[in-house]
């Protein structure tokens, strides 16, 4: 059993390093226009799970997957949730803005909990809405420090936030789920492409290095995806949702080291009050997972 937690642990931190860390990925990548990058992402990311699909001889779910017009309206938002949600985060590393996307995967964690209040009436302990309160505090700061709202940390952890909530509804594998997913998005992507190459403003096939790149961000979206499935069958939540910390870390390890992006006083102060939150948060989630094994 214990050899099995390891593994969930390991699957879970190299997932999580693999978000973050690829935000070096897309900024090597960052001539390109965002829309085309996160149409190659959808298409070669679709192609690997299909793949995987057919090598287990599950193709057949995905028909089953969207077999009533509820499973096809779900699965089409959750589409929409992580395809903005990939766009604003590739458009973020772009535009100089990545300490934002790091802002906001680290509210995402809070941005749940009153997701889940506010949609399925779960209670919040006096903790835990200390932490959610944290959180607004410092979004409301950063806005009045700053003279706008941080839109793409927001918009950032609450589409991540409403793809949890969309992907709850859904009774099916995450394999399946994902693959229905993408596959939706799948048309769109090529008429993007298609209206990109027809410009001849299209990247793909201009240089081998280029090609390959935008093909293993596919890969790069796929693998991390598989090993956080894994992950989450071996791991007590509470020390999945510790471990998705990893991932803002490394993506603000990036923005700050590696972009050199303005971290300026009111960003210092945001950030303190969401790892507050955050250690209190988890603090309170460690302490319901034990009293509820005793």
């Amino acid at each position: 059993m214990q050899n099995e937690s390891l593994k969930g642990i390991i699957a879970m931190a190299v997932a999580c390093l693999v978000w973050g860390f690829s935000a070096l990925y897309y900024k090597a990548l960052a001539h390109i226009p965002p829309l085309e990058i996160l149409a190659h992402r959808t298409l070669w990311s679709f192609v690997i799970f299909a793949g995987l699909l057919a090598v287990q001889g599950r193709l057949a779910a995905l028909k089953g997957a969207v077999n009533t017009p509820r499973a096809a309206f779900i699965i089409g938002l959750a589409a929409l949730m992580i395809s903005v949600n990939w766009f604003s985060f590739i458009f973020s590393i772009q535009v100089g803005r990545a300490t934002e996307a790091a802002l906001g995967y680290y509210i995402f964690p809070l941005v749940a909990v009153l997701l889940g209040r506010i949609v399925f009436g779960e209670r919040l302990g006096v903790v835990q809405w200390l932490a959610v309160a944290l959180a607004t505090g410092a979004v409301s700061l950063l806005t009045y420090g700053l003279g706008v709202a941080p839109w793409i940390s927001l918009i950032v952890a609450f589409t991540f936030g409403l793809y949890g909530v969309v992907k709850k509804q859904l009774d099916i594998g995450p394999v399946v789920s994902v693959t229905a997913e993408v596959g939706m998005l799948v048309p769109v992507a090529l008429v993007v492409l298609a209206v990109v190459h027809m410009r001849g403003q299209g990247h793909f096939g201009s240089a081998a290095w280029e090609s390959g790149m935008l093909v293993f961000a596919g890969l790069l979206t796929a693998l991390p995806l598989m090993l956080f499935s894994y992950a989450t069958k071996r791991l007590q939540l509470s020390t999945v949702g510790l471990l998705q910390y990893i991932n803002p870390s490394a993506q603000f390890f990036c923005a700050v080291v590696v972009f050199g992006e303005p971290f300026s006083g009111w960003h210092q102060l945001a950030f303190a009050m969401i790892w507050a939150g955050l250690l209190l948060y988890s603090l309170a989630a460690l302490l319901q997972d034990r009293a509820a094994r005793r």
